[in-house]
């Protein structure tokens, strides 16, 4: 079997390329709190890349091109995106959100006091630390988007998609209500991601 036809063996294989990187360079993989550190870091970008990349993905493609099949006529419409595409693409949507949250969560407690400090941006030190400002403002776009995909933009998209049942006008109160989260999401994702950078890497 090759496994460039599946999905889950280029996954795989990648990380087991990332792992045996990591060895080389350190002479084995051992689990000390700074190389857990490192790959949970790691794996909370990966995340992040799963996620961003498919917001940009409906926001920028998919959207746009329902659109476009629905006006015209004479064509294939949409219906094959939503049965076959969406719902893949919103599985991996979601849950990569949630681990993206979790992950940069966990990130945070790691240093004592800066979780606190990052979601009250850094206000409660005398004087503010200009990191867990910027940072501040980070965590929570990333925190009302992750409510958006699980509180607004999923629930309504099951509707959409036929997952629950729904009448027409239901259907079509799901569509807004799903766009305009999901477009806050693409607004408030260009912010958020200058946020992490900067408060990771350094001021302009």
């Amino acid at each position: 079997m090759n496994p460039l036809t599946t999905v889950k063996w280029p996954l795989i294989i990648g990380f087991v390329i990332a792992a045996l990187i990591l060895c080389l360079v350190n002479g084995g993989l051992s689990f000390d709190p700074g190389t857990i550190n490192s790959l949970t870091r790691w794996l909370h970008i990966v995340f992040g890349v799963f996620w961003i990349g498919l917001l940009y993905y409906f926001n920028a493609v998919q959207t746009p091109a329902m659109a476009v099949a629905a006006a015209d006529k004479g064509g294939p419409g949409g219906a094959g995106i939503n049965k076959y595409v969406a719902p893949r693409a919103l599985l991996w949507f979601r849950w990569s959100a949630l681990g993206t949250w979790l992950l940069g969560a966990y990130l945070l407690s790691q240093t004592p006091g800066r979780f606190v400090s990052a979601f009250t941006f850094g206000l409660m030190q005398n004087p503010p630390s200009h990191p867990n400002i910027i940072m501040g403002f980070g965590v929570w776009f990333g925190t009302i988007m992750l409510l958006n995909v699980w509180g607004i933009i999923w629930p309504n998209q099951k509707k959409i998609l036929g997952i629950v049942p729904a009448t027409d006008e239901q259907k079509a109160a799901a569509r807004k209500a799903a766009l305009y989260a999901s477009r806050i999401n693409f607004l408030l994702s260009i912010p958020m991601l200058m946020c992490m950078v900067v408060a990771a890497h350094g001021p302009f």
